[in-house]
């Protein structure tokens, strides 16, 4: 069934009419924000003006995410939209086979019980949205019987606090959405973990991650709000106070999104932060009507374009930082696309979501999927018909992890996609990656990340993985270094992990769009000057030009690129990459006879590495001459395309601003 905008529209008009009817719960929309230290954004909300709202508020159960009404309308959804009704299928199919399944234990994992509780998660929704789609006891009975499991843990191990924020959203989740269907004494028991072992937890014991800069304080405050707001009538002044940390400090996470909507820890975890973030803003919405100005964040208004964005026409990520190429769908993006009327945000999701959720029908499976699948039925609309896509070309993120795409084409899976990464490795999951880049044309990606290295594999080694000083063990992960990233290498040294690559020049002008990057502080020491060019060309092929002064003479600098492409021809100046029925050609065009190498990345350089198979480096080393001065000048040509002169190689500093 195919619909216009308009869908959208009546259903943003109906969220913003609910919102409004709830705002009686005490007051408008929103509450002015204010700047505060650290350029975070606070909403102008005091304690005592929260428990007024509290105290007044008698919003009735359920009504986090969603009241009766909206879980009611959920099953006439399903009866028009085919998407819907798949995943009400799935969701059903799901929590059927749930039944037969033991509930949580406490089961570490290394330092986390995050698994578990993710688990947990995973359950609840199900089960509970189950109930809602059939009216069916056994479902509620179940999610009773996990949630008890879970209450009764000794605790949900606060010493990795996003296991405590997970498994606190997912009891008060089912506590909430199935109220009515406890039993008092399952009710009580509940109500008392998600006091005990979660909500109270940052009020009595002052934690770090409260005004932590990156994913932690999204998720932790979204389950620690998600929690008080569960139990408002009996904690109101439990939940005044946790409301108020909240407000304060989740800002701190949330400037990452300035000033454009990009996410400095890549796409992986955009989706993690920013799906829990979502899911903050939607349970105070839902509950007091007002977000206290959360979503008026600088660059929040932007961030559903990101994945899009960050993501090549192959439809695999541009994952810098700790995270993988494979794109799944995400639910909070349908939240984010109704929220600002933007369809085109949701390019390719219908079609992904709709193959997973066919996949795994298909498995039978009880535990596989998203643990947030079963909420996409609140935000779900029908697809809508083709609509103009809004989001550019060509994108610079700017903010403290400024990374650069250009494409030549949206709806061309054979487009050309090239993304820049600037940055400091010292940022949180942050790699030795200053100047790297993922390559798409023709329907292949041919440079690839290879992503994050398994965390509780090294950890387990007694090795610091989170310390990203110089001489850290994170450096000397494969990965995680320079050596294992498609950027330069000076005598065999790796980048500095307090430098900072600038993004100094962009330009989504045609015919020559390019992004220009200083990593001079990155090499600090090996290099006085260090810059490096992309440029995407109207034949659609992508210039990548180096710029270096201040070279030790004699230096060997390695030019480098990772990919799953078998490379022919090697030992030339132009070398034939082929993977399926795709060939890119990769020219050395300066300096002279240099020639391409493969070196080997599927075999691991340490004991503490992961094989990457099916993968090899395609480089080549060149000298820095008596002047210390080198321009490396690389062009990749898709197909059979060549610029036959369309181009003539010119300084860095005369590509325009």
């Amino acid at each position: 069934m195919k619909t216009s905008t308009r869908n959208l529209r009546k259903y943003v008009a109906l969220r913003v009419a609910t919102a409004l009817v709830l705002s009686a719960c005490g007051g408008g929309l929103h509450a002015a924000g204010a700047q505060g230290e650290n350029d975070s954004y606070l909403p102008a909300v005091t304690l005592q003006q929260l428990r007024q709202r509290i105290e007044a508020c008698k919003t009735p159960h359920p009504r986090l995410l969603a009241n009766r009404e909206t879980l009611a309308a959920i099953r006439r959804k399903t009866e028009s939209d085919p998407l819907a009704r798949s995943i009400a299928d799935l969701v059903v199919q799901q929590a059927t086979g749930m039944r037969n399944e033991k509930p949580v234990s406490r089961i570490m994992q290394g330092k986390r019980l995050l698994a578990q509780s993710r688990l947990c998660l995973k359950r609840v929704t199900t089960l509970a949205m189950a109930y809602h789609l059939t009216g069916n006891q056994l479902h509620a009975s179940r999610c009773q019987q996990e949630m008890l499991a879970a209450a009764r843990f000794r605790d949900w191990n606060p010493s990795h606090f996003l296991d405590v924020a997970e498994m606190t959203f997912a009891l008060a989740l089912g506590y909430d959405w199935l109220y009515d269907q406890l039993d008092d004494q399952a009710r009580r028991e509940i109500r008392q973990a998600i006091v005990r072992k979660g909500v109270n937890l940052p009020l009595t014991h002052p934690m770090g991650w409260q005004r932590s800069k990156n994913n932690w304080g999204q998720v932790c405050h979204a389950g620690m709000v998600a929690g008080a707001l569960a139990v408002m009538e009996d904690e109101p002044e439990r939940a005044a106070r946790t409301l108020h940390n909240g407000l304060r400090n989740v800002t701190y996470s949330m400037a990452a999104y300035a000033p454009h909507g990009s996410y400095p820890e890549g796409p992986g975890y955009w989706a993690y932060g920013t799906g829990f973030n979502g899911l903050l803003i939607g349970v105070l919405e839902s509950v007091l009507g007002t977000d206290f100005g959360l979503s008026q964040a600088p660059g929040f208004s932007e961030t559903g374009q990101f994945p899009s964005l960050a993501c090549g026409p192959t439809s695999l990520f541009f994952n810098f930082c700790d995270g993988g190429d494979q794109r799944v769908p995400q639910p909070i993006l349908f939240w984010f696309a109704a929220r600002y009327q933007r369809p085109d945000w949701l390019l390719g999701e219908y079609d992904l979501l709709q193959r997973q959720v066919d996949t795994l029908l298909a498995k039978k499976s009880a535990s596989a999927g998203g643990r947030l699948l079963p909420l996409v039925l609140l935000w779900l609309v029908p697809k809508p018909e083709q609509e103009k896509i809004r989001m550019p070309l060509n994108w610079s993120s700017e903010g403290i992890t400024p990374i650069t795409v250009h494409r030549s084409a949206w709806s061309d899976r054979e487009a050309t996609y090239v993304g820049v990464k600037g940055g400091s490795p010292s940022a949180n999951h942050g790699h030795m990656d200053i100047g790297s880049f993922v390559l798409d044309a023709d329907g292949q990606r041919w440079a690839m990340d290879l992503g994050a290295e398994g965390y509780h594999k090294i950890e387990s080694l007694g090795m610091s993985l989170w310390e990203r000083g110089q001489d850290s063990d994170r450096w000397t992960i494969f990965r995680l270094n320079s050596m294992g990233h498609n950027t330069l290498m000076i005598d065999g040294q790796l980048q500095r992990a307090d430098g900072h690559g600038q993004v100094i020049s962009f330009s989504d002008q045609l015919p020559f769009s390019h992004t220009v990057v200083d990593m001079s502080s990155v090499y600090q020491g090996q290099a006085e000057s260090v810059r490096r060019g992309f440029a995407l060309l109207p034949t659609r092929e992508v210039l990548i030009q180096d710029e270096l002064t201040g070279l030790k003479p004699g230096s060997q600098v390695r030019w480098a690129m990772i990919t799953r492409a078998v490379a022919e021809s090697l030992g030339q100046a132009k070398v034939e990459l082929r993977q399926a029925d795709a060939q890119l050609t990769m020219h050395i065009v300066n300096p002279n006879r240099m020639v391409w190498q493969e070196v080997d990345t599927a075999t691991p350089r340490n004991s503490w590495d992961s094989p990457n198979p099916g993968t090899r480096m395609l480089a080549f080393e060149a000298t820095a001459p008596q002047t210390g001065s080198l321009t490396l000048t690389v062009l990749a040509t898709p197909g059979q395309k060549s610029s036959h002169g369309e181009w003539v190689p010119k300084p860095l500093r005369e590509w325009g601003p």
